[in-house]
Protein backbone atom coordinates (compact mmCIF):
# COMPACT_ATOMS: atom_id res chain seq x y z
CA UNK A 1 0.00 0.00 0.00
CA UNK A 2 1.25 3.42 -0.70
CA UNK A 3 -0.03 6.98 0.56
CA UNK A 4 -0.03 9.27 -1.03
CA UNK A 5 0.75 12.55 1.10
CA UNK A 6 -0.01 15.52 -0.92
CA UNK A 7 0.20 16.33 -4.96
CA UNK A 8 2.92 19.50 -5.74
CA UNK A 9 0.91 21.79 -7.54
CA UNK A 10 4.22 23.78 -8.50
CA UNK A 11 5.56 22.96 -11.82
CA UNK A 12 8.49 21.17 -10.29
CA UNK A 13 9.33 17.92 -8.53
CA UNK A 14 11.20 17.05 -5.54
CA UNK A 15 15.32 18.33 -6.07
CA UNK A 16 16.05 14.26 -4.04
CA UNK A 17 14.17 11.30 -3.24
CA UNK A 18 11.88 12.01 -0.62
CA UNK A 19 10.46 10.60 2.58
CA UNK A 20 9.96 10.20 6.55
CA UNK A 21 11.90 8.38 8.93
CA UNK A 22 9.88 5.40 10.86
CA UNK A 23 8.79 5.44 13.93
CA UNK A 24 9.18 9.24 14.45
CA UNK A 25 7.54 12.65 14.72
CA UNK A 26 9.19 15.83 13.83
CA UNK A 27 8.28 19.26 15.19
CA UNK A 28 5.23 19.48 13.22
CA UNK A 29 3.40 15.97 14.38
CA UNK A 30 4.10 14.26 11.36
CA UNK A 31 7.50 11.72 10.97
CA UNK A 32 10.06 13.15 10.47
CA UNK A 33 11.30 14.20 6.59
CA UNK A 34 14.48 12.91 4.79
CA UNK A 35 15.42 13.39 1.33
CA UNK A 36 17.99 10.93 -0.28
CA UNK A 37 20.25 12.28 -2.52
CA UNK A 38 20.37 9.54 -5.75
CA UNK A 39 21.48 9.52 -8.99
CA UNK A 40 18.65 7.81 -10.25
CA UNK A 41 15.28 7.88 -9.31
CA UNK A 42 13.69 5.39 -6.85
CA UNK A 43 10.17 4.03 -6.70
CA UNK A 44 7.25 4.69 -3.91
CA UNK A 45 7.81 2.63 -1.14
CA UNK A 46 11.57 1.75 -1.15
CA UNK A 47 13.91 1.61 1.93
CA UNK A 48 17.06 3.46 1.18
CA UNK A 49 19.68 2.26 3.70
CA UNK A 50 20.80 5.93 4.08
CA UNK A 51 23.63 8.11 6.11
CA UNK A 52 22.79 11.45 7.14
CA UNK A 53 24.50 14.17 6.24
CA UNK A 54 22.93 17.24 7.61
CA UNK A 55 19.25 19.12 7.77
CA UNK A 56 17.42 21.47 6.40
CA UNK A 57 15.65 23.41 8.98
CA UNK A 58 12.14 25.21 8.67
CA UNK A 59 9.43 26.03 9.44
CA UNK A 60 5.59 26.03 7.81
CA UNK A 61 2.28 26.99 9.11
CA UNK A 62 2.24 23.80 11.54
CA UNK A 63 5.34 24.59 13.24
CA UNK A 64 8.57 23.33 12.84
CA UNK A 65 9.38 21.09 9.79
CA UNK A 66 12.98 19.82 9.62
CA UNK A 67 14.19 17.86 6.75
CA UNK A 68 17.03 15.19 6.86
CA UNK A 69 19.81 15.02 4.07
CA UNK A 70 20.92 11.87 3.27
CA UNK A 71 22.73 9.66 1.28
CA UNK A 72 22.98 6.01 0.25
CA UNK A 73 25.18 4.31 2.69
CA UNK A 74 26.73 2.13 -0.22
CA UNK A 75 27.02 4.21 -3.00
CA UNK A 76 30.77 5.02 -3.73
CA UNK A 77 30.05 8.62 -5.17
CA UNK A 78 29.49 9.32 -1.45
CA UNK A 79 31.67 7.41 -0.05
CA UNK A 80 33.84 9.99 1.59
CA UNK A 81 31.10 12.13 2.76
CA UNK A 82 30.83 12.94 6.52
CA UNK A 83 29.03 16.27 6.87
CA UNK A 84 26.65 18.93 5.14
CA UNK A 85 29.67 20.62 4.18
CA UNK A 86 30.41 17.96 1.61
CA UNK A 87 27.01 18.49 -0.68
CA UNK A 88 27.62 20.52 -3.56
CA UNK A 89 26.69 24.15 -3.18
CA UNK A 90 24.71 23.61 -6.22
CA UNK A 91 22.88 20.44 -4.32
CA UNK A 92 22.06 22.61 -1.08
CA UNK A 93 20.90 25.34 -3.83
CA UNK A 94 18.34 22.94 -5.54
CA UNK A 95 16.82 21.70 -1.89
CA UNK A 96 16.59 25.63 -0.70
CA UNK A 97 14.87 27.04 -3.87
CA UNK A 98 12.01 23.97 -3.92
CA UNK A 99 11.28 24.00 -0.73
CA UNK A 100 10.66 27.80 -0.80
CA UNK A 101 8.46 27.70 -3.56
CA UNK A 102 7.00 24.30 -3.45
CA UNK A 103 3.76 25.35 -1.11
CA UNK A 104 3.53 28.98 -3.10
CA UNK A 105 0.13 27.67 -4.92
CA UNK A 106 -1.49 26.42 -1.65
CA UNK A 107 -3.86 28.70 -0.04
CA UNK A 108 -3.36 29.38 3.50
CA UNK A 109 0.38 27.47 3.70
CA UNK A 110 3.63 28.79 3.86
CA UNK A 111 7.37 27.90 4.69
CA UNK A 112 10.31 29.84 5.59
CA UNK A 113 13.64 27.82 5.03
CA UNK A 114 15.83 28.70 7.59
CA UNK A 115 19.48 27.24 7.27
CA UNK A 116 21.11 23.95 6.81
CA UNK A 117 22.42 22.26 9.85
CA UNK A 118 25.58 20.07 10.22
CA UNK A 119 25.59 16.05 10.95
CA UNK A 120 25.59 16.96 14.78
CA UNK A 121 22.39 18.65 14.79
CA UNK A 122 20.29 16.23 12.10
CA UNK A 123 21.39 13.26 14.59
CA UNK A 124 20.03 14.91 17.63
CA UNK A 125 16.51 16.06 15.63
CA UNK A 126 16.26 12.22 14.61
CA UNK A 127 16.91 10.99 18.49
CA UNK A 128 14.29 13.88 19.90
CA UNK A 129 12.21 12.78 16.63
CA UNK A 130 12.38 9.08 17.96
CA UNK A 131 11.97 10.47 21.92
CA UNK A 132 8.97 12.17 20.79
CA UNK A 133 7.09 9.11 18.27
CA UNK A 134 7.41 7.00 22.00
CA UNK A 135 5.68 9.45 24.09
Amino acid sequence: MIKLDRHLIVSMGYPAEYGFIPDTLGGDGDPLDALVLTEFPTFPGVLIESKVLGMCVMTDEKGEDAKLICVPAYDPKWKAATDIADVPTDVLDRIRHFFTVYKDLDEGKWVKVERFADRAAALAELEASKARFQG
